[in-house]
């Protein structure tokens, strides 16, 4: 019989409450927050391409800029990744001031690609269509590599071992199955963990029948930590086509195929200040594996005013893409008193279901300098509020469940919200020198914690062009906040993490045109 299987991932970001289902409106936003990818040409302009033209970045923004290609070309991109994220347990609580360092770096494929082109001879006026590019590419669109850490102490109020004071069943689910286990020893959720690693137990009355949950007795402040460690990447496989009317109105529209893996290793733990009691650790493992394919449209527009003045317009389809998850729970516990370490397991699961991402527009302008280069600056909404998660009950490892509560949780979550980009290239001879900024807007309805989500981007950029080859260097560094509770407690006061975070990249692309 097919179940949506609880995952106990003890992080939602920034406010959610945690110990839910894994599929939430962090997962809608995750695969909704898009970062602008392409060559080193895009990238050191940080995106700001929606009016330009010529450029391959157009394939993923606004296909019409293809139709100013005159020549064809291929590409490739290396890059190189190197983040860092300073953790810190925030909230006033005790011994919370030591920020956390950590490092994730990676190598990756920011963008392949090739355009064919077509245009007729200025001599041959017998068509107003005066050409056209079809382009194949390869774009890397989000990064998910990060590693976060964080120690510090929590009042008993306010630690984990509180959650488990706060079970998430009524009794008689919780004297059923949920504690008591599976025939293969393992547990169905938190609840049964605890039991199973003796943090609780079940008192019974006169009559014999179950009747309290009773949490093992611990006091006093608690140590306690996690590490998180992400990895994995969404890209997409785009085909577009850009046509030229008359070399004043540019047409395109491309089709865009989804390719997402993420990867996430949690590692919380909690020991007591106070090693005089029976009580000596617990250490909660999640892991957790989702992969995914989706599908997108875009439709673009570049009016050329006049020869150095160009204004485009985008819109994008929501994405529609499949997700599976893949993802386990252990639990490890130890004990003084009796002296004892005790591991229990959920049992493993697989789930499938569907994410709609939000629809996109864009809209922007450049200004053409001739022969000494071009500014252009972009604006883009995005509605986060739009995103929608639904259940595929006609998959192998999919139900029929509702999302709703999800759903309504996406809503009061998050909002529209516009992101600015703006970029310069001067040229010299050969030689291309380029600058750029982007501005990501906090995707919350309401910061957490006071702390706005937003995402700067800083770009720079290099490149050479000799005859019929191009090279071209690019430098990105990217910096944001962010902020997690671990778990959630009934009174609301479970603690908060801070996470500052940064990270930079540099791209190198060989081209050719022909």
């Amino acid at each position: 019989m097919k179940k949506r299987i609880i995952w106990l991932s003890l992080a939602l970001a920034m406010g959610q409450a945690s110990h839910a289902f894994a599929q939430n409106a962090v997962d809608a936003l995750r695969y909704s927050q898009l970062q602008f990818g392409g060559p080193a040409r895009t990238q050191g302009i940080a995106g700001a391409n929606v009016a330009l033209g010529a450029d391959f970045g157009n394939l993923t923004s606004n296909p019409a800029g293809l139709g100013f290609y005159q020549k064809s070309e291929f590409h490739g991109t290396l890059g190189l990744g190197f983040g860092q994220t300073d953790g810190v347990l925030t909230n006033g609580l005790l011994n919370s001031s030591a920020k956390l360092n950590e490092q994730s770096n990676s190598v990756n494929i920011p963008s392949i690609g090739l355009v064919l082109a077509n245009r007729l001879p200025d001599s041959d006026r017998g068509s107003s269509w005066r050409g056209g590019s079809f382009a194949l590419g390869f774009t890397r669109l989000a990064d998910f590599n990060q590693t976060s850490n964080y120690q510090g102490s929590v009042p008993d109020g306010q630690s984990f071992f509180q959650r488990l004071r706060e079970p998430q069943r009524s009794l008689p689910d919780i004297s059923g199955q949920f504690y008591h286990g599976n025939s293969d020893g393992s547990y169905n959720n938190l609840d049964g963990l605890a039991y199973g690693g003796y943090l609780t137990q079940i008192v019974k009355n006169p009559q014999k029948t179950d009747s309290t949950l009773q949490t093992t007795p611990r006091t006093g402040a608690i140590g306690q930590g996690e590490r998180v460690v992400s990895t994995g990447s969404m890209s997409q496989l785009d085909f577009g086509y850009g046509g030229s009317f008359r070399d004043r109105l540019y047409i395109g529209v491309g089709l865009g195929i989804v390719l997402s893996d993420y990867r996430e290793s949690r590692d919380f733990v909690e020991t007591p200040n106070n090693p005089n009691q029976d009580f000596a650790s617990l250490q909660l493992h999640d892991e957790l594996h989702t992969t995914g394919t989706g599908v997108n449209g875009r439709l673009g527009l570049i009016f050329r005013a006049t020869n150095a003045l160009r204004f485009g317009a985008s819109v994008q389809t929501p994405t529609y893409m499949h997700l599976t998850d893949t993802y386990g729970t252990s639990l490890t516990t130890s004990f003084t008193q009796p002296s004892g370490t005790f591991f229990n397991t959920i049992a493993p699961g697989v789930y499938d279901y569907t994410l709609t991402t939000p629809f996109r527009a864009n809209t922007g302008v450049s200004l053409v300098l001739g022969k000494y280069g071009f500014i252009s600056g972009d604006v883009e909404y995005v509605g986060y509020g739009q995103a929608r998660l639904n259940s595929d009950p006609n998959s192998q490892n999919g139900d029929n469940y509702s999302f709703s509560a999800e759903n309504q949780s996406i809503q009061a979550l998050y909002h529209n919200t516009l992101n600015y980009r703006v970029g310069a290239e001067g040229r010299y001879s050969v030689f291309r020198a380029r600058l750029g900024y982007a501005y990501y807007g906090d995707p919350y309805a309401v910061p957490s914690g006071g702390r706005s989500s937003a995402n700067s981007y800083y770009t720079a950029g290099l490149g050479l062009r000799q005859g019929n080859f191009f090279l071209d260097v690019a430098e990105v560094y990217n910096a944001y906040k962010t902020a997690y509770s671990p778990y959630y407690l009934n009174g609301g006061q479970q603690p908060v993490v801070a996470l500052n975070s940064s990270r930079y990249t540099t791209s190198l692309t060989a081209g050719v045109t022909f």
